[in-house]
């Protein structure tokens, strides 16, 4: 999908721009995630916002905003029939393993599936 692999790029460059690099590769693989979530599921399309909160304590959260309200299930890897081997199934189980906090929200006939990451100090 190349709206998904335009997402990546747009979002590594903008935490390249905030100085938060390093959470490029975690931010581009949940947001890639959420998004074709959105693009397969809806039927419509998907609008990503990544925001950085000011100061010291600066969080990074990325929302994907869909047209579809349900709230999507957790489900395992390869759906009803589960198997180690399974191509799809894990983009939430992603999200909620890496994200430092995340969750879905209704808005309006949709909703939004966001995650936050905080960066590291070394």
């Amino acid at each position: 999908m190349r709206a998904v692999a335009d997402t990546r790029r747009r979002l590594r460059d903008q935490l390249r721009q905030w100085g938060v690099a390093a959470l490029a590769d975690t931010a581009e693989l949940l947001a890639t995630e959420i998004v074709t979530n959105a693009l397969q599921h809806t039927g419509g399309g998907a609008v990503l916002t990544a925001t950085l909160s000011p100061g010291p304590a600066r969080r990074l959260r990325v929302e994907v905003h869909d047209s579809l309200g349900r709230r999507p299930p957790p489900r395992p890897p390869g759906g009803i029939r589960p198997s180690d081997d399974a191509t799809s199934g894990r983009g939430l189980l992603l999200v909620e393993a890496l994200a430092d906090t995340w969750g879905i929200q209704a808005r309006g006939a949709g909703k939004i599936v966001w995650f936050e990451l905080t960066p590291r100090v070394s």
